[in-house]
């Protein structure tokens, strides 16, 4: 399924790069034109998660005053979705979109020349070879090492290179002054294959707090009224203050580990999906500051 969708990814991304003739603005532009596209569903996943957000004071204080009837609570429960007009799966399918995008765009960009370029797969698998052999080069990337090779494969005194293939194969990464051929975790002596993921880290970290504000402004209220009515209700009033100090710490360990996470993984990867990841955290990043106020001036 990935590999379809990167497929139908590609015809776009290639068209971009042939009107355009750079891999990076290639790569901004179809960003750009993707976010836009999905842009309905975003809306549609903002709206679901500011109703589910309302309706989890209902809900806790459904679970709580029926924590020793199942049945009932089952009962309680589709009535409240009912009520409410939400289904249980509420933003599992634009969730599912997103994932199936994220994944198809990463086939997409770690084999440009299948899906973008739509370079036969025999053809490929000759240059991976030559590239293995001649010139010691073996990655997880194999399709960006044969880009970023050509010139070099073009020198090599070997009858079963094409000039008019390794044409069609070479794509311009150059970007700003990157390559965005490069994987930093191999080239680490030079200090700009770090620019891209330290940037991308950054925004990913501002985007996952400005989510977290967002979403603690909004259930602040709600999470103290139904955690001061458990507390009463059991007697124990010294809880709520440790309640409340173990949600802070959860959100504040998971701003740190993503972080971490997302700095690793473009680490051992090309440039070129940096590059995407970055575009696209910034793209989503000003989408949640934009709906988050309209969504807010709706209300």
């Amino acid at each position: 399924m990935m590999a379809f969708f990167a497929n139908l990814f590609g015809y776009l991304l290639n068209f971009i790069y042939n009107l355009i003739g750079n891999y990076g603005v290639s790569i901004i532009i179809f960003c750009i034109i993707i976010k836009a596209v999905m842009l309905p569903i975003s809306i549609k996943q903002q709206r679901t998660m500011k109703k589910s957000t309302k309706m989890q004071q209902k809900m806790k204080e459904i679970q709580f005053k029926y924590k020793n009837d199942p049945e009932k609570l089952n009962q309680e429960t589709i009535r409240l979705y009912k009520e409410e007009n939400m289904s249980p799966f509420s933003g599992c399918f634009s969730a599912i979109i997103q994932i199936i995008l994220l994944l198809s765009v990463f086939y997409l960009v770690q084999s440009p020349l299948t899906y973008m370029r739509k370079i036969d797969t025999a053809v490929i698998d000759k240059y991976k070879t030559i590239v293995k052999e001649e010139l010691s080069t073996e990655s997880n990337y194999p399709e960006i090492d044969i880009i970023r090779d050509t010139n070099a494969i073009k020198k090599l005194e070997r009858e079963d290179i094409n000039q008019e293939e390794l044409d069609n194969m070479q794509i311009n990464m150059n970007f700003l002054g990157l390559d965005l051929s490069q994987i930093p975790s191999k080239n680490t002596s030079d200090w700009k294959v770090f620019i891209l993921p330290i940037i991308y880290v950054i925004i990913s970290f501002i985007t996952m707090k400005v989510t977290m504000n967002t979403q603690n402004k909004n259930k602040k209220k709600d999470k103290e009224k139904t955690a001061e009515e458990i507390v009463k209700e059991e007697g124990k009033e010294e809880n709520k203050e440790d309640m409340m100090d173990a949600m802070n710490q959860v959100n504040k360990n998971m701003s740190m580990v993503f972080p971490i996470m997302y700095l690793t993984v473009a680490l051992i990867a090309p440039l070129g999906l940096a590059l995407y990841w970055l575009v696209n955290s910034i793209l989503m990043l000003i989408e949640k500051l934009v709906l988050e106020k309209v969504l807010k001036e709706e209300n």
